[in-house]
């Protein structure tokens, strides 16, 4: 916040504290010219108005409103750049990154400060802590039976995970269906624990327009793509797009099955069941193909930690089964 916005802001609270002090003085007084308990001359049907001061519980809980607000200022923030007394704050404000935020937290720390976000996390740290770690010694498997655990394991995905992969875990376009038995990377339990917590970048799929020699080059190897589903194609161009599909066979297999070592998929989607990550209609599969895919899930170990991933990855593994 600049200093001309600071001061402002200050100069608008403080005026408007000083002003409801001013106008509450000026109430107090009587400038009627008629002493307090009499009649001020006005009668209407039987009700005579008298010169009544303002009741002295109300004017007295007002000013000590008006006090309050200055002490409220002098001990926390609320004067632009003013930090208080206390040094409290809500949160660590301008940061960026996990790692800033961490700084952010023991500068605070060391300073004496009072971050109410902090003493939050470290609070639930307390009294959470213990219950995570019992999880932690427990195996996926075993966790992916227990009703509470699941309970937890799905509060922490909609608060982490939902943004991408939906409230249902159904996905959208772009992110997959994790209620399915589809998996690019595998769907065992540690597989899905290692995706979590390390995340995941594709090795990409290029842009293959020039290499396949222009947009009916693309359009036929899209349409022996779908024929590998068993969808209806035109079969001239499927014909023509499988002789072109041989330079797509060292990611996505002959068969277009995916890639696989060991029987574990490598993250090249199968192409013959018609589970489509980024949409399986004619247009959606020749935009995958002409323009290239590459799909980028972040790392949650530092964010979350191991115990909570394990917790997710028990919930996540639940989902197919």
């Amino acid at each position: 916040m600049s200093s001309f916005w600071s001061i402002w802001i200050s100069v608008l609270t403080l005026g408007t504290l000083v002003g409801c002090y001013l106008l509450l003085r000026m109430c107090l007084k009587n400038f009627a010219g008629v002493k307090e308990g009499e009649s001020m001359g006005h009668e209407f049907d039987g009700i005579e108005e008298l010169n009544n001061p303002l009741p002295k519980w109300w004017s007295t809980f007002f000013l000590i409103t008006i006090i309050w607000g200055f002490a409220y200022l002098l001990l926390y923030p609320g004067l632009g750049q003013w930090n208080g007394l206390f040094g409290w704050k809500s949160s660590n404000q301008g940061i960026l990154n996990l790692e800033e935020s961490k700084a952010k937290v023991a500068e605070a720390k060391a300073q004496g400060l009072l971050v109410e976000y902090d003493r939050e996390m470290s609070a639930a740290e307390e009294r959470f802590g213990p219950i995570f770690t019992a999880y932690a010694e427990r195996s996926i498997e075993d966790l992916a039976k227990d009703g509470e655990a699941l309970k937890v394991g799905q509060r922490l995905f909609l608060q982490n995970c939902s943004q991408c992969h939906g409230s249902d875990a159904r996905g959208t376009t772009g992110f997959p269906d994790l209620t399915d038995k589809d998996w690019l990377y595998g769907g065992s339990p540690a597989v899905i624990k290692e995706s979590i917590m390390h995340g995941r970048k594709a090795n990409g799929m290029m842009a293959w327009e020039t290499a396949l020699g222009g947009d009916q080059g693309v359009k036929e190897v899209a349409a022996y793509v779908l024929s590998l589903s068993g969808r209806e194609v035109n079969q001239e161009d499927a014909k023509a797009g499988q002789t072109k599909f041989a330079m797509c066979t060292a990611c996505h297999g002959a068969e277009g099955q995916g890639s696989l070592a060991m029987g574990i998929p490598l993250g090249a989607p199968n192409l013959s069941d018609n589970t489509w990550l980024y949409g399986g209609s004619p247009k959606a599969v020749e935009e995958s193909i002409r323009n290239g895919r590459a799909g980028v899930m972040p790392p949650w170990a530092d964010i979350l930690g191991e115990e909570k991933v394990h917790v997710i990855s028990a919930y996540v593994y639940s989902l197919s089964q």
